[in-house]
This record gives C-alpha cells, structure tokens and sequence, in this order.
C-alpha cells in the first residue's frame, strides 16, 4: 500500500491510549486517540481545560511556536506541543480523522520517535470511511531559504521526501534520505528513528524551560564525535532519518500532499515556512481526490481555494 492507493478517508477502528513524560515540559500526559466521522480532521481536546475552548484543529493556521518541536494554539490561548512525532505516524496511515484527547500541554515523549505511535495505531486497526480523501496537489514549485538551508516542494504524483543534514559534530556529519513515505517504507526506514541534540545545547534548553523530561530513554545525546547513548544508535543515519519524520509530521498539518518535498538543513520553522508559503500561492496547489477509472488511479479536482483558512476550516 502506498500513500497514493489511499482514496478513501480513514479513522481508527477503536480508542488507543497512550502515556509518559512530556519531552520539554517533564510532565506525566495522557493521550487518548478515538475515531472521529467523515470530514472532522484531527482535533485536539484538552481535557485538563474547563473554563474555555480547548479545542485545536490541526491545520497549518493554528501553529503558533516552531522552536524545538511545533506547537498549536486556538484563539483562546489554550495550546499542545510537540504534536509531530504523532502526525508522521498518522500521515504514514492515513488517518485523516480523529479525536486526540491530552490531559496537559505536550504529548508523552515516549521513546522520543513516532514508532510507539505507529504501533498503536496498527494495533487497534484503520477503518477507511465511505468518503473521498481530500489532497493537495502541487502544481508549481515553491522554495524558501534561511541561510544555507532550504525547503522546497515540486509536482509529483505521490508525495516523496528528499532530505540532507550538515553539522559540524562528528558523530553526525552529512548525512541524506530520501523516501516514499508509506505506511510499509516508514515503520521499516523511519518510525523508530529518535530526536537528538547535542549536549552543549541541553543546558540551554533546560535554562530556557525545554528539555526537562529529555534523557536517553527518550532522544540521542550527541558530544563532537560520540553518541553518549549507552545503547548507541538504531540506524548508522538516525540524525536524518528523524529529521525526515519531523518534516512528514510538519507537513500533515497541511493534510496529505501530492509533490516531492527536498530539504537541507531544514527544521520545524523553515518545515512551517514551506508548507505556508506553497498555501499563499493559490495557483501553486489545489485539492484533489484520487478517484479510480478504468483500474487506473487518476485526479479529480474539488476546489482550488485560495483561501486556505476558509477552505480547510469548512
């Protein structure tokens, strides 16, 4: 099965919970997926909030902080963090619609990757909806640059992920992958690669109120030219591999995507810059559903709104 085989909307047979400590905030959450009807979206609910909306869709327009990890907010205030690991899984899926319901600010950590996430989901089962699965295609290439880093998006038929890393520490260098992330191709390349950093950066998260539940249980503590984790790495290119996942996960937050995304040195911000970029440029892109003809699978245009708010809020 790939991405592109998905023409239906998708949600999960039953409840999956989940639970551990936030990665920044060092708090014990609670997450609780339930399957949610035809044309909902994912939603987050904070259930720890009582006296105004705790509602949060997951569309591009709620992010409001890409440091270290990307958070969402809605306009009263009331916000979730770290929600990337979580949507590499459900975009690998498929899943389109669901309630998150969390307990606290930031999803558990787990073990700092999305495979965890991936193996509650296959384990409660995906149940495709009667309903067309909305795309977004990509029509015309959009790039944008910070630097020496870049993300750019182009046509494709199915949605394919090129991404490279340059740091300067040893123990992680210049690496590269490049995938079709299907649901198969990302729990076997992808799900279990974890989150790093390097240690002369730990403190100055933790100053900055980051990183309190971090440890080797759930990220890579990297130091020049040594992995500090006792057990070492899972794939000889973890680094990248993870950064692919948060760029899959990024990138959800626009629904799936028809087009070819290259990165280089990219993180959450330039990820979020890219995906509100290409949704600027209304003739850059436009929604589509994958209808099948003559045992082919080709487009069959819905709407091409330029205003995206609008159109993906309906």
């Amino acid at each position: 099965m790939t991405m592109l085989n998905v023409r239906r909307q998708s949600t999960l047979k039953a409840p999956a919970v989940c639970a551990g400590i936030e990665l920044h905030g060092g708090n014990h959450t609670r997450l609780v997926m339930r399957p949610a009807p035809i044309g909902t979206g994912l939603v987050f609910i904070r259930t720890d909030i009582k006296d105004r909306d705790n509602r949060i869709k997951v569309i591009p327009e709620s992010v409001c902080n890409v440091r270290n990890c990307t958070t969402i907010a809605n306009a009263a205030g009331v916000t979730v963090s770290t929600i990337e690991h979580l949507l590499a899984a459900l975009a690998a899926a498929g899943i389109d619609n669901l309630y998150l319901e969390l307990d606290g600010k930031e999803l558990p950590a787990l073990d700092g990757s999305a495979e965890p996430f991936l193996k509650l989901i296959e384990q409660v089962g995906v149940l495709r909806q009667e309903a067309a699965r909305r795309y977004v295609e990509v029509l015309k290439p959009i790039e944008v640059k910070r630097g020496d880093a870049y993300a750019r998006i182009l046509p494709a038929s199915k949605l394919s992920l090129s991404v490279s890393i340059d740091f300067e520490d040893e123990a992680i260098g210049q690496q590269k992958v490049e995938i079709v992330p299907n649901v198969r191709a990302f729990r076997e390349r992808i799900a279990a690669a974890r989150t790093f950093a390097r240690l002369h950066e730990v403190a100055a998260l933790q100053a900055a109120g980051l990183s309190k539940g971090g440890s080797f249980d759930n990220a890579i503590i990297v130091d020049g030219d040594k992995v500090l984790n006792p057990e070492g790495l899972r794939f000889a290119d973890e680094f990248v591999r993870h950064k692919a996942l948060d760029l899959l996960g990024d990138l959800y937050l626009g629904g799936p995507i028809l087009g070819r995304v290259e990165t280089h040195a990219s993180g959450h911000g330039l990820n979020h810059d890219l995906l509100m970029t290409l949704f600027a440029h209304a003739d850059a892109w436009r929604f589509v559903s994958l209808m099948e003809k003559s045992g082919k699978t080709s487009p069959e245009t819905l709407s091409s709104a330029p205003d995206l708010l609008q159109s993906m809020s309906a």
